[in-house]
């Protein structure tokens, strides 16, 4: 055998030999060290996972009408591998062309299948793979521009001109239009859209109750294939607090596709259906909070002011009623959420004025230092005690108990609340709740401020309505003490969890917070405050024709941040009960820096006709009988009486 060819002989097979032998390496490489790694990369191409979003539970009233609902929407993706590959292309294009042909409409399921498969051989030996992907898309445009209300050429450009393989090409799309969509696609043999189901929130009465119900968002995640998709959580309000209550749990529904890429159905195991979420059930009576936001709006408007809140609670149980603030938004459209968001009845933290000078004069009640009728001499507009000087515009020589309450007189609270102590004045702002949140189940509740510092000029000021500072919803919880049996109860803004099979999971009970006066000294309150309202009082203009009514006016210059206070800004305000003997409900208004000139600005001229106005209309809602004789109106305005 020639010498040079036995060489080149052994080279050859030397190199088929090594090449062979690293192709064992390879296999085990591929089954062993990579293994999972392809696998993954398989179950990806033929395997999908379609969220099964949750139907998150209602937010309904007391009365279970309807405040926030979910409706299914869709989004409508694009995945630009499949959009993008010949083979499947090729798939729909032979359906479009076989289901055209004579005898298809003859032809059981198995015989169509073949008749596209071999259409779909043909297309793929005669069209470029460029041709055929360039076809399938403007088959598929030309199906769902319409019912995606957009023109051809928009879609094509969204399509073609977006990056990423995952291309959201609708959003929100209603339930029916996706149904439409769907068929259309599965119909058409259409090739790379998908859908994912998702839900919308509504909002029945979106102007109503803003800052109490809240609103949902999105929170936007990307799996690991690049797809964005979007989960509805609570953002702000009864929506954000009950999250866990509302959410429910997303199922999910398995797909299958072929070796061509068509999906095949899944089997018994490839479901979990959702579980829906709990239906939230308020206090709220969306009758009566809507008198309330109709009386607010008005009395904001007519006295020139943005901001302010009216809170009407249920004394016996701590119910909140009614709950509306200024400024607010639309729960559907969201619009100037980060202005009008605050929510003034629980956020905003102001000096109270008169309006908490029941805590020195119930505590001093309560301890047995005095009676309704003890006189108490009020130094004619001027007192000084040691460092400490305490001045009334409205100056006074000697006034009963119900006097000082009646004619709101600083002197006198103070000097009730130095024969009370400072000591136990600042325990009775404790067990009244002040200086601490209320437990209301609403986020981002504040705490006010009502701190013993030591210092005389602030307890002087504290008992008349400075140095503490207190949210609208803390005064109203306090004069439901009075207006009750003298016991601080938690307020209450959920009733129930309720199934939507209607059965009730779970009753939120009121809850007792502490017991703050005896309910005789709270009777004794109510038999006072009653005063305030009636001929010589600061609040004749929150006298309701046919009821006794008891409440206090609060009129405090607005705290600068810069230190001092606005001279010319104001909040006034003013909290009463009715029917005063035995109260069905508490009313807090307060109306933050009012600009009118029509009348002096106090409590009693602008808080106090808002609050007869309620009253006279939720009197009617509530069906109280009138137990007083109906007289004219009592005189009232911008005397010194109205404070």
């Amino acid at each position: 055998m020639n010498q040079k060819f036995q060489s080149r002989c052994i080279v050859l097979c030397s190199i088929l030999v090594i090449g062979l032998s690293g192709l064992p390496a390879r296999l085990v490489q591929i089954q062993v060290v990579d293994r999972q790694r392809y696998a993954e990369s398989s179950r990806k191409t033929y395997h999908r996972v379609e969220k099964l979003p949750a139907i998150r539970g209602m937010i309904v009233d007391r009365n279970e009408e309807p405040l926030a609902k979910s409706i299914p929407v869709a989004t409508l993706f694009v995945d630009k591998k499949h959009l993008n590959d010949p083979n499947l292309a090729a798939d729909c294009l032979a359906f479009q062309e076989a289901s055209v042909t004579a005898g298809w409409e003859n032809l059981d399921a198995s015989d169509r299948r073949k008749r596209i498969a071999s259409m779909r051989g043909d297309i793929l030996g005669r069209d470029t793979a460029e041709a055929i992907v360039q076809k399938h898309l403007a088959h598929a445009v030309g199906i769902l521009a319409r019912p995606l209300g957009m023109r051809r050429e928009e879609l094509r450009d969204k399509i073609e001109k977006s990056r990423g393989q995952w291309v959201p090409l609708a959003k929100d799309i209603p339930e029916d239009v996706a149904d439409m969509l769907r068929e259309a696609v599965e119909k058409n043999w259409l090739q790379g859209f998908e859908f994912e189901n998702s839900i919308k929130r509504w909002y029945t009465a979106p102007n109503l109750a803003t800052h109490l119900i809240g609103f949902t968002g999105e929170v936007e995640k990307t799996d690991a294939e690049g797809k964005t998709t979007h989960q509805v959580v609570g953002r702000f309000g009864i929506e954000s607090s009950m999250e866990e209550y509302l959410a429910g749990r997303d199922g999910w529904r398995e797909h299958r596709r072929d070796t061509r890429g068509l999906v095949v159905p899944g089997n018994s195991g490839s479901l979990l259906p959702p579980r829906a979420g709990l239906n939230v059930q308020l206090t709220l009576d969306m009758g009566l909070q809507a008198i309330v936001e109709e009386e607010l709006d008005a009395t904001l408007k007519e006295f020139e002011s943005a901001k302010g809140t009216v809170i009407l609670m249920d004394p016996a149980s701590g119910e909140i009623l009614a709950m509306a603030n200024r400024p607010h938004f639309d729960l559907n459209h969201k619009q100037n959420i980060a202005e009008n968001s605050l929510n003034y009845a629980i956020q905003t933290t102001y000096e109270p004025g008169s309006t908490i000078k029941i805590i020195a004069t119930a505590a001093a009640l309560n301890e047995g230092l005095v009676t309704p009728q003890t006189s108490i001499f009020c130094h004619n507009g001027y007192f000084q005690d040691g460092a400490v000087v305490v001045k009334d515009s409205h100056p006074a020589g000697m006034l009963t108990f119900e006097g000082v309450l009646m004619k709101s007189n600083n002197i006198g609270t103070y000097k009730l609340g130095r024969q009370l102590g400072s000591s136990r004045f600042y325990d009775y702002l404790d067990k009244w709740g002040f200086g601490k949140k209320t437990g209301i189940l609403l986020s981002d509740e504040s705490r006010g401020t009502a701190r013993n510092t030591g210092n005389p000029m602030d307890f002087s000021r504290a008992t008349f309505g400075y140095a503490t500072a207190v949210t609208p919803l803390q005064m109203a919880c306090a004069y439901s003490v009075v207006a009750s049996d003298g016991k601080l109860r938690k307020p209450k803004i959920v009733k129930s969890l309720v199934a939507n099979d209607g059965s009730v999971i779970q009753n939120f009970e009121p809850e007792i917070v502490s017991e703050v006066l005896k309910p005789a000294t709270a009777a004794k309150m109510r038999s006072s405050l009653q005063k305030v309202t009636e001929k010589g009082g600061t609040a004749t203009q929150a006298a309701v024709p046919g009821f006794k009514v008891a409440g206090k006016t609060g009129t405090v210059h607005k705290h600068n941040p810069k230190g001092g206070y606005f001279a010319n800004s104001y909040i006034v305000s003013f909290i009463g009960m009715m029917p005063a003997e035995n109260p069905k409900f508490v009313c807090a208004v307060v109306i933050d820096d009012p600009r009118t000139k029509k009348v002096n600005v106090y409590g009693g001229t602008i808080a106090g006709p808002c609050f007869r106005k309620i009253a006279e209309r939720v009197a009617v809602r509530m069906n109280l009988q009138p137990t007083e004789p109906v007289s004219p109106p009592l005189a009232s305005s911008a005397s010194p009486q109205s404070r």
